[in-house]
């Protein structure tokens, strides 16, 4: 050696911490491979445990999101040309949403220009062939992986952190082969506030759960600001961090998008079961086991005993967050992976289906007691990935074809066969939910047309200003899936989710399937943006913008018109309560008269109402006033989630409340002084588990904002999260409405008053066996069309998502003399399900008869006051909007309810047949 010169440091091929760490965190050697079993060094690069101080899969160690991503910037600083990082958008909290990037050098280097051709194959419309070629040849497969969505499966997001560092360093063959032929990208955590919050959970109460029986402390009882387990069913991605998401997959449109998931033995890899959505392309049936049954192969030839991929999750429903690909002529893939909640080891019990042997289980679980530590999770996900990740490097070209195959026949099978398009037509009673619609199609990237003159096809004429959306598109076969009638394809399957979600009937509004193959050539004008119809104020002559003394705005069922009644909360406004007409013009009950003002104005246009303006109001309309409500919205703290799509609805309307609690509803705690309205969102089972929530443990678990656990807190707080409001909440309840308040319970929340006597005269039962109903679209019959809650609904029969709510009874309340009809108190049916085959108009149901005749709205008086029973759930997810004005209008109307006219016959009471 020359003098002066120094050797070089070498670092060891493989890191021989981890070595020993890894086989004595793993609790049998079949858990682990030899993909995991090691790993690699790389001079300057630090490993996991460099910056977080652990390795990835420590005993009760759950890495933080910053952290998380304070690793993926290290790793980028020391290997740029191999990996790279994005923050893509906020959370609602304000934390980064990042995603991660790591392939060779040179596919890092021509990231940007793989993008764009990879969006070149996803629309393929003006390429030649030779072009096609060209790209198929030359454009790497991007493989997408999603960690982290579901806060309480907790592995994942530390599983990816090990995975990129092995796909950035290591110089194994098979690693080299899959950065030089695929690009990776990484979304480590998919709640980044979820992940937080459950961190903190698992770190307040978790950590020391006993490894073998004991107490189980759950987890927090919000991830998201919003939303809990349904963030994986957001179909029109309502909730803003959801929707990053979809905007950032359409930006790049991976072909294959892998989502991480925990909760089955030992791993479950999708493959594309039945029931299946005959709109996605076969291609795509073809994929889904080719994947899963390598990664079975290889992982049982591993001696990875637990791999297997059928008989869980079907291909029906299209609102899982990942199957934004599979919705894109992409792919989507799937894992569920075993855990325990948490990073304890910890004594599992096998048994049952997963221990025995099948043609898609060959190796199973062992049967029997089974230590699992969070480090056997992280092999198997790690080993799975990889593997996927394997299969996609050998046959880099297949896939990319594949996904161009998929993108050009949607398009020819929108050109060549019927139906051709679907119109929304111009003209229908409220624009803002014909607007709405179009615009939650547009936001997957689907393109709408709007008609520049009438159009006239075999269907029918439709004016100037309708909607088309062509199927001719890449996107056509999504167009389709949502907006057709769903005819479930086998009724003795179950399914994973729902089985219907009609846009036209989520709605309210009028779409029509068309199969006139010109209306593909229909002038219409290809929308470039968001549609917001501007609302209308004219005078009787036509004048627009008039200042006129007095406004009249029409309730024809938009939702905006309680953001109308808020945003002019200081101004005294006045709604009839019958339809009345002045001159030619027409106004149904519950129109607005509002005195004249140019804010008046401004806001009836932003809000796209429709109203006419007059120089004095009629005298001859029977009005009342539009009090606004003090409102609260009662949680319990097990089963928030579905009180959260409440609280987005009224967060995005401007309706304001407050969320009350177990805490607010004991003995003394003068509701109906505080508040005019409660509602009480679709949760918890019936009416026992709404008062009694959780049973108490030998440790409260409190859930309020401190320093030590920063994400703990947000929402609501309670020095206890467990127990319930007990029998006191229950009787606060009961006084609340007999001091004059009114109660407002949506789906199953509506056993509550039922059960506790507060709504006397009102029976609820739940379904006898053999009832199934995953959400389908069924019909109703508006007994009252007069009654406030049903003002906008002119129509005699309404489509109604139901999924098995409670089955009411009404009728007079026990002790009165029915035949007299004496009682003040009798419960009014708003409105009925038809039930019967006949009124199943979409989706699954399986012995309808069980809802003939029964209620599903119920005006009951209680007292002086009254509870408001809805056996649908009105505010289902960001879907059921055409539902959602039964609501604003219990809330607009809350003193305006009509009382029981004396000696009125019940009403639709019938039992099921």
């Amino acid at each position: 050696m020359a003098q002066g010169r120094q050797a070089k440091p070498v670092a060891p091929a493989n890191d021989p911490d981890f070595a020993e760490f890894v086989k004595k965190a793993t609790t049998k050697p079949e858990f682990l491979s030899p993909l995991v079993d090691h790993l690699p060094r790389k001079l300057g690069v630090p490993t996991p445990k460099d910056i977080l101080g652990y390795h990835i899969g420590t005993e009760k160690k759950l890495t933080y999101v910053a952290d998380q991503q304070r690793y993926f910037r290290a790793l980028e600083k020391a290997l740029p040309g191999r990996f790279k990082t994005e923050v893509v958008a906020k959370t609602e909290e304000g934390r980064d949403i990042m995603v991660v990037y790591v392939s060779s050098e040179a596919n890092i280097k021509n990231l940007e220009t793989n993008r764009q051709n990879t969006r070149k194959l996803a629309d393929p419309r003006g390429l030649t062939d030779a072009q096609v070629q060209q790209l198929i040849a030359t454009t790497k497969p991007h493989y997408h992986v999603s960690a982290g969505l579901h806060s309480g499966e907790t592995n994942s997001p530390e599983a990816v952190m090990e995975l990129a560092y092995r796909l950035a360093v290591s110089e194994e063959p098979y690693l080299q082969h899959i950065r030089d032929h695929v690009i990776v990208s990484i979304t480590g955590a998919t709640d980044v506030d979820g992940r937080d919050r459950y961190v903190d959970w698992y770190y307040a109460y978790k950590v020391d759960e006993l490894y073998d029986g004991g107490e189980n402390y759950g987890g927090p009882p919000y991830w998201g600001k919003y939303v809990f387990h349904d963030n994986n069913r957001d179909i029109n991605y309502g909730v803003d961090s959801l929707r990053a998401h979809l905007t950032w997959y359409l930006n790049w449109v991976p072909p294959i998008w892998h989502d991480l998931h925990e909760a089955q033995t030992l791993l479950y890899t999708f493959s594309g079961q039945p029931p299946q959505n005959a709109n996605l392309d076969p291609i795509l049936y073809t994929e889904l086991p080719f994947f899963a049954n390598y990664e079975v192969n290889k992982m049982t030839g591993y001696g990875m005993p637990g791999v297997w991929h059928f008989g869980f999750v079907d291909m029906w429903s299209p609102g899982y967050l990942g199957f934004a690909a599979a919705n894109h002529n992409g792919m989507l893939r799937m894992y569920e992976i075993f855990n325990q909640g948490g990073a304890n080891t910890k004594k599992a019990r096998l048994s049952g289906a997963q221990t025995t042997r099948q043609w898609f289980r060959p190796m199973p679980a062992p049967a029997g007691e089974v230590d699992w530590s969070i480090r056997n999770s992280i092999n198997y996900a790690q080993t799975g990935l990889l593997t996927a990740l394997e299969l996609t490097a050998k046959f880099p070209t297949m896939v990319v074809e594949n996904y161009y195959k998929k993108s050009f026949n949607a398009m020819k099978r929108g050109a060549d066969q019927p139906p051709h398009a679907f119109v929304i037509p111009a003209g229908q009673r409220d624009q803002s939910q014909v607007d709405r619609v179009a615009n939650l199609i547009r936001r997957q990237a689907i393109e709408v047309h709007r008609a520049a003159a009438e159009i006239t096809v075999k269907e029918g004429t439709f004016p100037a200003g309708s909607y088309i959306v062509k199927l001719n598109q890449p996107y056509g076969p999504l167009a389709k899936t949502l907006l057709e009638k769903q005819n479930y394809p086998d009724p003795s399957l179950t399914t994973y989710d729902d089985s219907a979600w009609t846009m036209g009937m989520a709605n309210n509004i009028d779409v029509r399937t068309i199969e006139d193959k010109s209306i593909l050539d229909a002038p219409a004008r290809l929308l470039s943006a968001d549609v917001t119809t501007l609302g209308v104020l004219a005078d009787h002559s036509g004048a627009i913008g008039s200042d006129h003394p007095v406004y009249i705005v029409r309730h024809n069922g938009s939702l905006n018109l309680i953001t109308l009644r808020y945003r002019l909360k200081d101004t005294a406004i006045k709604a009839s309560q019958a339809a009345f007409t002045v001159g030619a013009d027409e106004f149904p009950a519950g129109s607005f008269l509002i005195p004249g003002s140019d804010r008046a104005r401004k806001e009836i246009e932003a809000l796209g109402l429709s109203a006419v303006a007059l120089q004095t109001g009629p005298t001859d309309v029977p009005t009342v006033d539009v009090d606004l409500p003090r409102i609260a919205m009662y949680t319990t703290w097990s089963n928030t989630e579905k009180v959260g799509w409440v609280r987005l609805a009224f967060d995005r309307w401007e309706i304001p409340f407050d969320l009350i609690h177990k805490d607010h509803v004991q003995a003394g705690a003068n509701l109906r002084g505080k508040y005019d309205v409660i509602v009480m969102p679709h949760q918890a089972t019936n009416g026992k588990s709404m008062v009694y929530e959780q049973p108490k443990l030998s440790k409260p678990l409190a859930y309020k904002k401190n320093d030590q656990f920063k994400s703990m807190g947000f929402y609501a707080e309670t020095d206890d999260v467990r127990g319930g409001m007990g029998l006191a909440g229950a009787a606060e309840f009961q006084k609340f409405v007999d001091e004059g308040g009114v109660l407002m319970t949506l789906g199953v929340a509506s056993y509550f008053p039922a059960e506790f006597g507060i709504a006397k005269g009102v029976d609820a039962q739940g379904p006898a066996p053999g009832f199934y109903a995953p959400g389908p679209y069924v019909n109703s019959e508006i007994l009252m069309p007069n009654h406030p809650v049903m003002f906008g609904y002119p129509q005699k029969t309404l489509a109604i998502r139901y999924a098995g709510g409670p089955l009411l009874q009404a009728g007079p309340p026990a002790g009165f003399e029915q035949f007299a009809g004496t009682s003040p108190e009798r419960p009014q049916v708003i409105a009925r399900f038809t039930g019967g085959e006949a009124g199943v108009l979409s989706g699954l149901m399986r012995n309808p008869d069980q809802t003939r005749n029964r209620p599903m709205i119920v005006d009951a008086a209680s007292g002086k006051g009254r509870v408001i029973m809805f056996a649908n759930n009105p505010i289902y997810r960001w879907q059921t909007f055409g539902e959602h004005g039964m609501v604003f209008n219990g809330l607009l109307f809350w003193n305006d309810m009509p009382a029981a006219p004396v000696g009125a016959k019940p009403t639709a009471t019938a039992p099921a047949q």
